[in-house]
């Protein structure tokens, strides 16, 4: 067995619980992972790992190796990467997560010509409105809005994402446009239920602010769904502005209450806070960075 191969299914079935989850995340068999890691156990005569018909669990040996193990074999793979990387430039899996619209509509577009400048690299992209677990799933990087709520985290932020209250021409000639965030009770309010945080509706004007409930006739957990319905006529929604773009630009949608400005909530590039990040990766958030600028 090769060392590096015995700490890769070690540290994999440690962070996922399972054998057949640190399998999947390996591209190797269950039968495999489980040999790699008791032959590791053998070649230093140390339990790392409690077995049961259900799941795994560390044993004290077995924590002390997990909070070593990933930054180790982290500048392993970064040092034995550079070298290759010097000559035959970037490549490798990148695991990338994150949310469904934004990814649909913006970021498939900057990752098709970061794949053009770095042919080499594999893409794996999932598109999930949950934040996932980086470590568990075995994600390399996450795209995510919002302020971040997870210490075992970092972050570059790339930009910032503005809501904007928008309804349909057709909509706004059978009921009055809005002057002010009050005159939205009288209104049918569509809300995107994806939007952590403070669930009510936030409008600022000369260092005041007013917050507004909206009433939940129409929910819907995506953004490019409530701009659909609001392109219906069904009523007024407040979306994020990445879905917007097109349909304000051809009048199908109106911008309402322009004189307020609306929440802003930032766009990260995010990663574990304990590993040491590869050439492919940091690649990948400095491009990011640029795409932004």
């Amino acid at each position: 067995m090769d060392l590096i191969d015995g700490l890769k299914a070690f540290v994999a079935t440690a962070q996922t619980g399972s054998f057949t989850r640190a399998a999947e995340r390996l591209g190797i068999s269950n039968r495999l992972t489980s040999k790699y890691v008791a032959e590791l156990e053998t070649r230093i005569d140390t339990r790392l790992l409690q077995r049961t018909t259900r799941q795994v669990s560390l044993t004290p040996a077995g924590q002390d190796l997990l909070a070593r193990a990933p930054a180790l074999l982290d500048e392993l793979e970064d040092m034995l990467g550079s070298v290759a990387e010097d000559a035959k430039g970037l490549s490798g899996l990148l695991r990338i997560s994150a949310p469904v619209t934004y990814g649909e509509t913006h970021l498939r577009r900057l990752l098709s010509r970061f794949s053009s400048r770095h042919p080499n690299i594999i893409i794996d992209l999932r598109l999930n409105d949950a934040h996932v677990d980086l470590a568990t799933e075995g994600f390399d990087l996450a795209f995510r809005i919002g302020q971040l709520e997870s210490a075992s985290l970092k972050y570059r932020q790339l930009g910032q994402v503005r809501n904007l209250l928008v309804a349909s021409p057709d909509y706004l000639q059978r009921y009055p446009t809005p002057q002010n965030p009050a005159d939205l009770q009288h209104h049918r309010c569509i809300v995107d239920t994806n939007t952590r945080g403070d669930p009510r509706w936030s409008f600022q004007q000369n260092g005041a602010e007013f917050t507004f409930a909206p009433s939940r006739q129409l929910m819907v957990n995506s953004a490019r769904v409530a701009r659909d319905w609001a392109l219906d006529g069904i009523g007024v929604a407040l979306c994020p502005d990445f879905v917007l773009q097109q349909s304000l630009a051809d009048g199908s949608l109106v911008p309402l209450l322009e004189e307020f400005q609306t929440r802003q909530r930032p766009i990260c590039a995010v990663y574990l806070s304990g590993s040491v990040l590869s050439r492919k990766v940091r690649a990948l958030i400095d491009f990011a960075v640029e795409e932004f600028e």
